[in-house]
C-alpha cells in the first residue's frame, strides 16, 4: 500500500486537514485506504512494525488525540465514502470517509430519507456516529447512534493480529457489545470504525423508503440577533433564563414542539451581538418559531431583529447558517468545553456569565446553548453507550483565535468561565440534578486534569457515568494490547 510521506506532495494538504488548528502532528506516512481490507493491511503493518497509529475521517476532533506529536501512522479514510442501501442487512450503509454533508445528500436524493446527525456538512461520518451524534433534528428524531443497526471494525488482538468483524445489534449476535460500544463510546478506543450499517430500531421488512425518517421537505430558519450594548444585566438574565426555562417546558418526548431547535449564542461583549439561531421544521413550522420567540426573545424587552426563511432540506443540510461555516473556519485555534444540562442556569450562573462575557480581555468567544431532549431522551441510559438520556441542553464555553499571540488569553479566560459556573461542584458538572455530565463528541482533556476537575468525580464518569465499566471489558476484549488509544481513551479493567 502507498505510503505518503512529507516528499509528497500531497503530504501537506493532508497533515493540514484538521477543523482546530491549535494542534498539529507530523506522522512518518499517510495512508489513504480505500477499502476495509487495505485498512487492515495498514493495521497490521503499523502494529508489526510498532508504530503508533491513529485513524482519522474529517479532521473535526476538538482535541489533538489526531494530531499528537507521538503519531507516526495515520490512516485518512477520505477515500472510503460509498453509501449504498444494503438489503442484505434491511440498512443504509455508509463508509466512515463520508461526510455528514455526503450522507445527507446521498440518502434524500436515493430514498428521501434522513439520519439525524451533525450541524456542519464537513464532519465525517467515522468518528461522528459513534460518539453519539446530535444535530439541528434530534429533538424529532433522536441521535445518529440510535439508528446505528450494525458496525464494521479493524480491530487486533492480543497476538497482535488485525482483522474486521461485524458486530450488530441482534440479541444473539456473539460480537453485540461491540456494537454497543459504538453507540457512544467515542473515537479512537477499540479499532478503527470502516462502515456504519444504519437503520430504525423500529423499522420492518426491506424497504429502503421506510428504513430511515423520511426528510422533511423544507426547513424554516430564523435568526434573532440582540445589540450588545442595548443589554444590561437584567435583560441579559431575562434572555437567558427564557431560553433554559423553554428547553425545561419544551423537551419532554411528546413535546409538540420537538421539531423545533435552536441555539442561544451568549457571545462576549466583543463581538457586538447576541443571537439566537434556529429552524423549524414541517407544517406548522412559522407557528412554532413564533410561539419560541414569544417564550423567549419578546419578553426580554429590548429590541431586536428578526429573521427568517424558508428552504429546501437538502439546500439547507448542505449549507446551514453560511454564517457559522464561513470560509476561514477552518484556520481557527479553538478550545471547547462542553456540558450536558438537566435543568436550566442558576441565578448564580447566569451572575457568572454576565461577568465573564463583559470581561475587558481581548479574546472571542461565548456560552453556547442548544435546545436537547425529546426524542433522545426515550432511548434508556444502558440501552446505549450515551448514557445522557434526561437532559434539556447543551451548554459549551468556547473560545477561538487566530493569531497564536492570542492562545493564552483565551484559554485562560475560558477555563476560568467554565469552571467558575461550577464552583460547587469541583469546577465541572459533574451527574447530578442540575448537569449531568459532558459529550465525548466534544472531548476536553481538562476533564482529566486535577488542576481543572476538583470534583473527585473521574473524567470518564462525566462522560459514560454508568455505563463505564461496561465500556472497559469492551476494550479489554477488543483492544487488548491498547493499539487505540488518546488522552481520554478508555482503559481496561485491570
Amino acid at each position: 500500500m502507498e505510503k505518503i510521506t512529507p516528499q509528497d506532495i500531497r503530504y501537506a494538504d493532508l497533515a493540514e486537514k484538521r477543523f482546530n488548528k491549535r494542534f498539529a502532528g507530523k506522522p512518518e506516512y499517510i495512508v489513504l485506504p480505500a477499502s476495509t481490507e487495505e485498512v487492515t493491511a495498514a493495521v497490521q503493518e503499523a502494529v508489526s512494525s510498532r508504530r503508533r497509529l491513529v485513524v482519522r475521517s474529517g479532521g473535526h476532533c476538538l482535541e489533538g488525540f489526531v494530531t499528537d506529536p507521538a503519531v507516526q501512522v495515520l490512516l485518512d479514510l477520505s477515500m472510503m465514502s460509498d453509501i449504498y442501501y444494503d438489503a442484505g442487512r434491511a440498512a443504509f450503509a455508509v463508509e466512515a470517509g463520508a461526510t455528514v454533508g455526503e450522507m445527507y445528500r446521498k440518502l434524500f436524493l436515493g430514498w428521501g430519507v434522513v439520519l439525524p446527525a451533525g450541524e456542519h456538512p464537513g464532519i465525517g461520518m467515522g468518528g461522528h456516529v459513534l460518539g453519539g451524534a446530535f444535530g439541528f433534528l434530534c429533538r424529532e428524531y433522536g441521535l445518529a447512534a440510535d439508528y446505528l443497526y450494525a458496525v464494521e471494525v479493524v480491530t487486533v488482538d492480543a497476538s497482535g493480529k488485525a482483522h474486521a468483524v461485524i458486530a450488530t445489534r441482534e440479541t444473539d449476535d456473539p460480537d453485540r457489545e461491540l456494537w454497543w460500544a459504538h453507540t457512544g463510546g467515542g473515537g479512537g478506543n477499540f479499532g478503527i470504525v470502516t462502515r456504519y450499517w444504519l437503520r430504525a430500531a423500529d423499522a420492518t421488512g426491506n424497504d429502503p423508503y421506510t428504513a430511515l425518517p423520511l426528510a422533511p421537505s423544507s426547513v424554516t430558519t430564523f435568526r434573532v440577533s440582540w445589540d450588545w450594548q442595548q443589554l444590561d444585566e437584567s435583560a441579559f438574565n431575562r434572555l437567558t433564563k427564557n431560553f433554559g426555562a423553554w428547553c425545561l417546558e419544551n423537551s419532554s418526548p411528546d413535546s409538540p414542539s420537538l421539531p423545533l431547535f435552536s441555539i442561544l449564542f451568549l457571545n462576549h461583549r466583543n463581538i457586538g451581538k447576541v443571537d439566537i439561531k434556529g429552524l423549524a421544521t414541517g407544517a406548522n413550522a412559522r407557528q412554532l418559531i413564533d410561539h419560541h420567540l414569544a417564550d423567549v426573545a419578546v419578553p426580554v424587552g429590548v429590541p431586536y431583529s428578526l429573521q427568517t426563511e424558508e428552504t429546501p432540506w437538502l439546500r439547507f443540510a448542505l449549507n446551514p447558517f453560511p454564517e457559522l461555516f464561513q470560509p476561514g473556519l477552518d484556520n481557527i485555534h479553538s478550545k471547547v468545553k462542553d456540558a450536558w444540562f438537566r435543568r436550566p442556569l442558576t441565578d448564580s450562573q447566569m451572575a457568572t456569565a454576565y461577568r465573564y462575557l463583559n470581561a475587558a480581555v481581548p479574546i472571542g468567544g461565548g456560552l453556547g446553548m442548544a435546545t436537547y431532549g425529546g426524542k433522545v431522551n426515550t432511548v434508556a441510559p444502558d440501552a446505549t453507550a450515551t448514557a445522557q438520556r434526561s437532559c434539556i441542553m447543551d451548554v459549551a464555553c468556547n473560545t477561538g483565535w487566530m493569531d497564536p499571540r492570542g492562545a493564552a488569553a483565551s484559554l485562560e479566560w475560558v477555563r476560568h468561565f467554565y469552571r467558575d459556573l461550577f464552583p460547587d461542584t469541583g469546577g465541572v458538572p459533574v451527574p447530578n440534578e442540575q448537569t449531568d455530565g459532558a459529550m465525548i463528541n466534544h472531548p476536553d482533556t481538562d476533564l482529566a486534569d486535577a488542576a481543572w476537575n476538583r470534583s473527585g468525580t473521574p473524567w470518564h464518569t462525566l462522560y459514560y457515568k454508568d455505563n463505564y465499566p461496561r465500556l472497559q471489558r469492551v476494550k479489554a476484549q477488543w483492544d487488548p494490547l491498547n493499539i487505540f488509544h488518546h488522552a481520554l481513551s478508555i482503559q481496561a479493567a485491570l
